[in-house]
């Protein structure tokens, strides 16, 4: 199998984030890429103007697919459910599970990820940075456990920022195959200790310092 002959399903997931989908989602509905790719928001129950906002772009984008998770009990769990209910939705073997804060570079830059992968890898992280994006894989979803784990990866002001982004491991985008997708859907939401997570921190920090794992520079 050539990955890059292969269809993706961009999935987002967006809050009362009405302001970063006018500002960003376009980029995502113009990529050049030509064996084609679908872009999924899952809207989670917002309360501002992000409804209307998918609606006015659904009208002149035909790969742009919404739906929306209904109110959950559990709110820790929300964002694992939004996702699965996207993977879903999804049409492709691959998926690539983004976030809306996150602005495409220019239009060819989801060709780029792509000729770029390792076909080998079971998970992909994406990190974003000024320069480009540094693309991690690891040959076995369950090796990236301990960045998908850590909690403070969930707060906006760390995952948008930059600095360090790599050797903390606070990635911007996951490509995984869709069959074992669920498998790590199962990492999000779970609670870590904080005892556990500056464990996660030290791990991630020594591995990707001394360079134990594998990383491409996509260039912009």
């Amino acid at each position: 199998m050539n990955i890059d002959k292969q269809g993706f399903s961009i999935i987002m997931t967006a809050y009362n984030q009405a302001d970063e989908l006018k500002e960003n989602l376009p980029a995502y509905l113009s990529q050049t890429y030509e064996p084609g790719y679908e872009v999924i928001v899952v809207d989670e129950t917002s309360s501002d103007d992000t409804p209307d906002v998918l609606k006015l772009y659904k009208q002149d984008y035909p790969i742009l697919y919404t739906t929306f998770l209904p109110k959950p009990d559990i709110l820790c769990a929300r964002k694992k459910m939004a996702f699965n209910l996207g993977i879903k939705a999804s049409k492709n073997e691959w998926v690539i599970l983004q976030n809306i804060n996150n602005k495409p570079k220019n239009e060819n830059e989801l060709q780029a990820i792509v000729e770029a992968l390792d076909e080998e890898a079971e998970l992909t992280f994406g990190y974003i940075s000024k320069k480009g994006i540094r693309l991690q894989s690891f040959a076995s979803y369950d090796d990236a456990r301990y960045h998908i784990l850590k909690g403070e990866r969930k707060l906006k002001h760390i995952y948008n920022r930059m600095s360090m982004s790599f050797l903390w491991g606070r990635y911007n985008f996951i490509v995984i195959r869709k069959d074992i997708s669920y498998d790590v859907l199962k990492y999000f939401g779970q609670k870590v200790s904080a005892s556990s997570l500056l464990s996660y921190r030290i791990h991630i920090l020594l591995k990707n310092i001394f360079g134990r794992s594998e990383t491409t520079f996509i260039k912009f």
